[in-house]
Parts: structure tokens; sequence; C-alpha cells
């Protein structure tokens, strides 16, 4: 079966006319074309190019779909053999470099300063020296004519670079040492041997040939530190492996990787790599996923559990079923999220940009106005040249133009390691600079899913017998707190368990079955008040549990109450210590979400957030988002698709990768291991990658501002310092390696732990986020997630203000405690209610409210389940 990408289709018609028209090819047994997902599969023995030019033919554009993958392994084969024959190149052209070198050292320094040995009749003929040094010297030029080629052509085109200041510098040494040499031709021809040997010392070949030379060992060391740089990169790709293991028609055939499609059936034995991504069918083993995660502990699998490709199966055989091939890969994901923002510039580079596009132009000015003032201070022309070459030699545009992208390069791949992922390099830089992280409830500061948290039993049942009755109804059941219930660990049950018969379900309600010969239900209040009557304290019990965000199912056997069981979605175990890094690092936390006000009450005090903002539906988040950025720049982390328009809107959207594919396209960063201590890490990195381009920055700027005075002279008449172009030649070629190796230093930076972080948090004290607090200091909504041991928290805006009002409702009708709790179940049920107390006995309700809601739209709901509203007040 082949698998294409189809474009152009925009409706139903449009897929259907690919459809129809593949389908009319001869060969094609089968096609099917999703509008969806712009995709189509074909089966039959028609050719790709066949199929391709039918779509076109039919008005619509058509590719196989692994030819992205293809081409995006061809590209990056292409880059690292790009990267290797240019270690190569340079390699070639410096070993000759440097032999032909030692011998113009030996002749210019060695013979002349220290006296050296000259064969024959050398020493004693300074015409002769001259011609060896000029021939050595042409060599040297010649074998690293590319910097003369690529100067001369970027200065014809008005475009100047750092080979063009090369190309300047050691052809004008060149230049005027060949000139001064045909002078000591003139001075022997005419017997002055005093002048012709003076005339030897204002020689520069050396210059000419050293510069060139010691450029390119900078620029073998910057290409070698460059790709470490890469290695992270490079490293993800070769983890993708190259077959796999299918089982068809019962048999294991093993086939190329491109040969796997959704739906396929596969096998991993222990020790191989699972080669896409799939869910388990049978089989239990653990899994290294720390190539993707980042986690070191293995991941156990087992039946319906998800596993990625690339990851390595450890133990156990498994059988798994592809879910997602080729580029949709996790692990093709991450190489284009990573490659794609190494790729991107950041802000802060633009500054840099700028300035290196000027720069050489500056450069070539600044060294003929050096050479021009030394002449007419009366310097002698081997001095003007030598400082005019100085200056443009020490120069160096390379280091700017390092300076941010091998340090947001290095910064994804630490982050890639770690299973944090940036998607472009804007999103790297602003996440170091947020005031405000706002954290979505649901999957994100909680796991997302509910899970058991108390047992209350009836007086006379043991918890055991509590659990045991309760796991025998529930068990049947498919919603999610039933699961819950099930898939509660914390006591163990008999190996057998009776069957239960006349099992129903009944939806909003609860649940009944016989077992042992006996009626068993279990339910919210509501449903268990029909045939039985509660205990207050169990009552009371129940309010204290729903006061705390969770929900109580109770249960009965016959006529007898067993008891209840709270359940709820829980924190993730490190929610807490993130939000705690975050605050230490001076960053305000507000959990926003769509539940209502006391649920959101319940997680957000136990997660220690700064604010809480309940009730919000998919669009108000978006609103919620535009009114922090007037304070300050937003992080918005989630993984739901109503998180959607808040992740766009955030200065820093952040997607937790158990959500959906919709968070995480419209997320700027993705968090790969569903952590939240990855978010204050995440934050740590940014700022790590921030100063570190810093650094680089300020290396480029200030050597270059400390190096060009240097090289021009402007410090002789003072201290007599003096540069030659040949020092000059070494520190520019140090420079960009320096530039490079402070980049690597990244791989050593620690994003977990917070020794830093009180430091940060100490430089934003008296800062408007300090002082918000006061603005709606002794409201309500102030109190929240604020905990016993800290009051200096709860950094209030107008956004979270809220003032409770209370409303009491008097009801005819309710004869009963289930008319009750039916009442106060509508009523909570209401956007702005926070809760609601009814009563039978006294008729009234009591609505405490988060938000104006008015008395119509209260009774209305009341009189709706079919009893009689007298009054509102």
């Amino acid at each position: 079966m082949l698998k294409f990408d189809v474009t152009g289709m925009s409706c139903a018609a449009c897929s259907s006319r690919v459809e129809k028209a593949v389908n009319g090819l001869e060969g094609v047994t089968a096609c099917s074309v999703n509008l969806l997902t712009n995709s189509m599969n074909v089966e039959g023995d028609a050719t790709p190019e066949q199929i391709i030019a039918t779509v076109e033919k039919a008005g619509y554009g058509a590719s196989l779909s692994e030819e992205k993958k293809e081409e995006a392994k061809r590209t990056a084969e292409q880059s690292e053999d790009a990267a290797r024959e240019e270690k190569l190149i340079l390699k070639n052209r410096l070993l000759p470099s440097l032999g032909f070198l030692m011998l113009l050292m030996y002749l210019s320094m060695g013979h002349g300063m220290f006296g050296w040995p000259l064969p024959g009749g050398m020493a004693d003929n300074p015409l002769t020296i001259g011609l060896w040094q000029l021939l050595l010297t042409a060599a040297v030029l010649v074998i690293n004519q590319k910097f003369f080629v690529s100067g001369t052509r970027s200065l014809l085109r008005g475009a100047p670079n750092m080979d063009t200041l090369v190309a300047l510098g050691a052809g004008a040494a060149f230049v005027y040492s060949t000139y001064n040499l045909f002078q000591m031709a003139d001075a022997i021809a005419a017997t002055d041997f005093d002048e012709a040997h003076r005339l030897l010392h204002d020689l520069y070949f050396e210059s000419a040939a050293m510069i060139p030379a010691l450029i390119t060992v900078g620029k073998m060391l910057e290409a070698r530190a460059k790709g470490k740089t890469t290695d992270a990169l490079q490293g993800l790709m070769q983890l993708a492996p190259s077959k796999a293991v299918i089982i068809k028609d019962g048999k294991e055939l093993t086939v190329d990787i491109s040969e796997v499609t959704v739906g396929t059936i596969f096998a991993v034995y222990p020790g191989e790599s699972i080669p896409v991504d799939g869910i388990v069918l049978e089989g239990m083993s653990a899994v290294d996923e720390a190539a993707l995660t980042g986690e070191s502990i293995p991941a156990e699998k087992q039946p319906e559990d998800k596993v990625y490709g690339a990851t390595i199966n450890q133990s156990g055989y498994l059988k798994c079923r592809a879910t997602n091939v080729g580029k949709d890969t996790v692990l093709s994901q991450i190489i284009r999220m990573v490659s794609e923002a190494s790729a991107t510039k950041a802000p802060i580079a633009k500054t840099a940009d700028r300035v290196a596009g000027i720069f050489v132009p500056v450069v070539l000015g600044i060294a003929f106005v050096t050479a021009l003032v030394w002449a007419l201070a009366g310097a002698s022309g081997g001095f003007c040249i030598a400082r005019g070459i100085s200056v443009l030699v020490i120069s160096c545009p390379c280091a700017l133009g390092l300076a941010t992208p091998v340090a947001i390069m290095v910064g994804n791949g630490v982050g890639a390691k770690n299973g944090i992922l940036f998607k472009t390099a804007a999103a790297l830089e602003s996440a170091g600079k947020i005031k405000y992280a706002v954290l979505d409830k649901t999957g994100t500061v909680t796991k997302g899913e509910p899970k058991v948290t108390d047992f209350v039993p009836a007086e006379g049942t043991t918890k055991e017998e509590l659990f045991y009755y309760a796991y025998v109804l529930e068990q049947k059941s498919e919603h999610p707190l039933a699961r819950a219930i099930v898939r509660y660990e914390g006591m163990k049950l008999p190996e057998k368990l009776p069957e239960i018969t006349e099992f129903s379900a009944l939806p909003g309600n609860g649940l009944r079955g016989n077992a042992e010969g006996k009626t068993l239900c279990g339910g919210k209040e509501e449903f268990i008040l029909r045939s039985l009557k509660l205990p207050e304290n169990m009552q009371k019990k129940a309010r204290e549990l729903a006061e705390e965000g969770k929900t109580p199912l109770y249960f009965s056997l016959d006529d007898r109450l067993l008891g209840m069981i709270a359940v709820a979605d829980v924190l993730k175990e490190d929610s807490a210590a993130a939000v705690r890094e975050l605050q230490e690092m001076g960053i305000c936390v507000v959990m926003l979400t769509g539940d209502n006000e006391r649920t959101a009450r319940a997680v957000g005090r136990a997660a220690g957030v700064d604010r809480i903002i309940a009730g919000v539906l998919p669009g108000g988040k978006a609103d919620v988002i535009k009114e922090l950025q007037k304070e300050g720049a937003v992080m918005m982390v989630g993984d739901g698709i109503n998180d959607a328009p808040a992740l766009v809107q955030a200065d820093v959207g952040v997607a937790i990768a158990a959500g959906t594919d919709i968070s995480i396209d419209a997320a700027d960063a993705v968090l790969m291991r569903s952590r939240p201590v990855d978010i204050p890490a995440a934050i740590r990195l940014s700022r790590a990658t921030l100063r570190n381009i810093r650094q680089n920055l300020f290396w480029a700027f200030g050597y270059n501002i400390i190096g060009i005075p240097l090289a021009a002279g402007v410090w002789i008449p003072y201290f007599g310092w003096e540069l030659s172009p040949m020092f000059g030649a070494a520190a520019m070629s140090l420079s960009s390696f320096l530039v490079v190796s402070n980049a690597l230093r990244l791989n050593l930076v620690k994003i977990y732990g917070k020794s830093k972080d009180a430091k940060a948090r100490e430089a934003v004290e008296g800062t408007e986020i300090a002082k918000a607090r006061e603005a709606v200091e002794g409201t309500e909504i102030a109190k929240v997630g604020e905990p016993a041991e800290s009051t200096e928290k709860a950094e209030i805006t107008k956004i979270a203000e809220v003032k409770n009002m209370k409303k009491v409702m008097e009801i005819e009708g309710m004869m009963c405690g289930h008319c009750s709790g039916r009442v106060q179940k509508t009523l909570e049920a209401i956007d702005g209610v926070i809760s609601a107390v009814a009563n039978h006995e006294t008729g009234t309700a009591e609505v405490e409210l988060s938000a104006e809601v008015s008395d119509e739209t209260l009774s209305s709901a009341v009189e709706e389940q079919g009893y009689h509203v007298i009054s509102v007040k």
C-alpha cells in the first residue's frame, strides 16, 4: 500500500473527485482519500508516478508521504557529509601550509633574529633569502586561495566579508614585501649591501603567509567545535531504526522501515529498537525511553500502553500495532523541532546581525585611516602598512556571527536530551523573560485521570469490605470514576470474585447489579437516596470531600449502606514542587481552568499557586492571557484542545506531550515527559542560554573594541604597545574558537535544581509583581493557594479578583433528602455558582456565587426539575 499527501482539497467533493480519478486508474485495486488529514492510501500495481499524474490531472497535487522523510534524511546526511568534507579540506590546506610556513619562519626569524645557519652562501646573500621567502609565501597563498577568491568576489559585489579582510591583509603584506624585494635587488645592483640587508628586515612575507595559515587553524578548531554543537541532532537521527519485524499471515518478516504502515502488526524482541510508534497488543517489558524523554528509569509496558520509535525494548517480547509512522513518529517530530529551532534566529541576534552587516566596511575604513595617519605622522612605509594589516587581520566578524546561533543550537540540544523541545529560537529566548506562568489544571497540574483518594466505610463495615463490593460492581463499568476504583492497588482482593448479574448503568446516576443473590448499588448521593437514608455524619463528610474537589461515591448492599469512596483528579507528584520553584524564580504562578470554582480552589490550594482563575471557557482563556500580558510576558502551559487559543496567544506556549496534537501544534515548546518540574527547567535553560549568548556577544564586541585600537597603534605613543600582524591573525583565529567553546559550556548547565532561584526572586522584589498583591489585599480569592507557611505570595491583580455573593432561594416541593440533593446538584451546575446547600425541611437553598447570576437563571434551573421557586433574596 502506498500513502500519499494530497494538496488542494477543500471539501468532500474534492476528496471524492480524487478518489474517483485514482480508482479509475488501471492497476489500482483500492483507493481511500481522507479530507481531514489530506492523505490518500492506494493499493494495487500502479506506479507512484502514474498515481501522482492522475491526481494532478484531476486538478490537485500529490506526493509520496515518505518522500518528505527521505528528503529530510538525505538533507541531514548531506549536511553531515558536507561538514566532514569541510574538515577534510581544511586539514588538506592546513598541513602543507604549516610545512611551508615553518621553512619560511626559519628563514625570516630563525636566521634573521637568532642567527640559525643557512645552507651554501645564502647567509651572505639577502636577495636569495628574500626570493626563497617569496616562493614559500606564494605557495602558502596558493594553497589558501579560497580566501582571495571569496574575499574578492564579496568585495566586487559590494558586500565584503571576513575573507575580504584576510585577503586584503595578506595581500597587502605580500605586495609591500615584493616591492621591497625589488628595492633590494636595485640596492645590490648598486653594490649597496648595507641597504640590501636593511631592506631584508622590512620584508613581511612571514606575516602574509601566517595570516591565512593561522586563520585556517582557527577555522579547523571552529569546525570541530561546531560539529559538537550538532551532536544531539545527529544522535537523534542515528537512533532511527532502518528495519522492522512485521507479522503478516502469522509469519514474522524483516522489512525496510518504509514498508511499515499505520495498523501494521510488528514484533520487538529484547535488546531491539522499537521501529515506529504503536500500542502494545501482547507482552510485558521495560522500555528504555531515555533517548526521547531523558528519563533514565525504563518505562514498564503492558497491553494498551503506548510505545515510541527508536526506544529500546529491554526485557520481554512485545507485539504491537503501529499508530504513527514516518514523519508522524515522535522521533521525527523531535528531529524536526530541534532542527527547525536551530535554523531560526532569536530576537537578541538582530543586534549582532546589524552590527556584523556594517562591520567589515567600517574595519576597511579604519585600516585605511590608520595607515594614512601614521604616514602623515612620518612613520616608515613598512610601519604604516603593518598597522593597517594588523587592523584588518585582528578584526573578527565571525565571532559576532557565531555568538547567537551556536548557543541556540547547543541550548536546543540540551533541551532535547532532557525532553524539552523548543520549536523556535525566539521561544527559547522568550521563556527566560516571563513574568507569569499560567498552568492549565487538568492534565498539567493534575494527572488528568481520577484516582481513589478516601475510603469512608459505614458503621459495621470495614474498608476492605467496602472496596471488595465496590470493585465487584465497578469492574463492569467503563466510566472513568469506575476505572479509578478498579485500578486501585492499595488493597488485595480474593482470586475468585462473584459474577454480577442483571447489571445496569444509569447515566449520571449510578450502577446496579446482583451479586451473590443480593442487590449491589453504587453512585452519587441522589441515586443512593432513592433507596436509603444517609446518616448526617456521612453527608457532612461528603460535603467536606466535595469542598476538597473530590467526588464521593456511595455503595450499598440490599438495604445496608456500605460506605463511601472518594475519587479525584489528583495532583501530579511534582506539581507543588514545580510551583514552588517557579515562585522562587520570581514568577507569579496562575492556575487557569474551566472547572468549577470549588474544585479549582481545592487543587490550587494543594499546588500552592498564587492565583486561581476558574470557570473559564476556551475562548476566555485567551482573553485571560491578553489581560495578564498587560503586566508582563506570559507562559501558558496546557495539554488540551481547549488550551490551543491560549497557547497561541501567550508569549510562550508550552504543550504537555501527553496532550492533544492540536495543543502540541499550537505551542512554542513541548515537554516530552509531561512533568511539571520541566517547566522551571525550561526557564532555567532559557536563562542559561541567554546568559551564554550575552557572554558571547560581550566577548565578540569587547575583543574588537580592545583589539582594533591596539592593532592600529593607538597605545604606542603612551605605553609602547605594538601588535604585529602575526599576533593579530592568531588572536582573530582564536576568537571564534573561544565563542564556540563557550557555547559548548551549556552542556554542563544543571537545569534541575534551584540554587540560583532565590537570587532571581530577590531581583524582582519591589517591582510591580511584588506590589500587585496590595491592589486586592483582603479579597476572597487572594487567600486561595496561600499556604500557611508563606504569606509573601498571592500577587493578585484585578483579573483574579472575585467578590463572593450569597443568595437564599425559597423553594416549594422538596419532600426528602433526594429532592435536596437534586436541587443542590442543579444549582452547582450553573456557571458562577461556587456551592449550594438545599434543605427540604426548611424549604430553602443557600447559593454562593463567584460571579453575577440572575435570579431568573437560578429559578429556571430549579423549576425545570419540577420544583417551584417562591422567592430569591
